[in-house]
């Protein structure tokens, strides 16, 4: 498959800044859909290098095409669709995470509901974006609506062997995720040997999601050896999102330039 306008905005940023921050804003966590405009707005402002917006479980319909419709407007940065099934598709996204489960338990999540949506995705125009996608325990909403064989956080061979699998499958990167706000004791995102031993062993873009919740969270996954680091939470609760998204670029940025 070719490469899109929007996979290749990313893989050149990847080049420059060694980092990037990608922001997760799903429509249904925020009070009323304006403040989900106002958060990836500002978000864009403060330094995010992609905006996407979707979530597991209600982003869809009329309250997704209104919020994406106005990011869109209001941002120059990329719009991606973080599709949490069929429903979570919209004409007014860039392009979207085109997501294959690796560790579902149920096919429908690994092959059929990408078949399902494939002609809708192409009709639109939307430019699909070849992920394989990883839940890692305890996994949060997407582990449990997924079906998915949660990877064990101390098992990082596991997690390593499905990234490569989905390298060779024809993946184009590769998400590590621990689900949205995941409820542990401590250091609650990816395990920095879990993000170490998968960044050993491909070579695609790697993107490292859920649990983190700081900035030095962030520079330690980056550290570790993740490429893109997914934040949702800890920039839709800040009172200040456009503040807090560029304390994390600026961190991740500078991290990234590093290696």
């Amino acid at each position: 498959m070719k490469i899109g306008k929007v996979e290749k905005y990313i893989n050149e940023e990847l080049g420059r800044k060694g980092a990037l921050l990608f922001t997760v804003v799903d429509p249904v966590d925020y009070k009323t859909p304006e403040d989900a405009v106002r958060t990836g707005c500002d978000a864009a402002e403060g330094g995010a290098d992609i905006i996407l917006i979707g979530g597991s479980i209600g982003a869809q319909g009329e309250l997704l095409d209104h919020v994406t419709k106005l990011i869109k407007e209001g941002v120059d940065t990329p719009v991606v669709l973080f599709p949490g099934n069929m429903g979570t598709i919209t004409k007014y996204a860039d392009a979207m995470y085109f997501m294959s489960l690796l560790n579902a338990r149920n096919p429908y999540w690994i092959t059929q509901v990408q078949m399902l949506a494939s002609l809708h995705i192409k009709s639109l125009g939307i430019e699909p974006l070849p992920v394989g996608y990883i839940v890692v325990h305890p996994g949060g909403t997407v582990g449990w609506v997924g079906d998915a064989n949660m990877v064990p956080r101390e098992k990082p061979n596991i997690a390593a062997s499905l990234a490569l699998a989905g390298q060779y499958l024809g993946n184009r990167f590769i998400v590590t995720d621990v689900g949205s706000n995941p409820q542990l004791q401590g250091n609650s995102g990816v395990p920095l040997d879990l993000i170490a031993t998968v960044k050993k062993v491909i070579n695609v873009p790697y993107i490292v999601a859920g649990g983190i919740n700081n900035v030095e969270a962030a520079r330690k996954a980056v550290r570790a050896g993740g490429d893109i680091i997914q934040v949702g939470t800890a920039i839709e609760k800040s009172s200040r999102p456009k503040a807090q998204a560029s304390l994390f670029s600026k961190a991740i940025h500078e991290e990234g330039r590093k290696g």
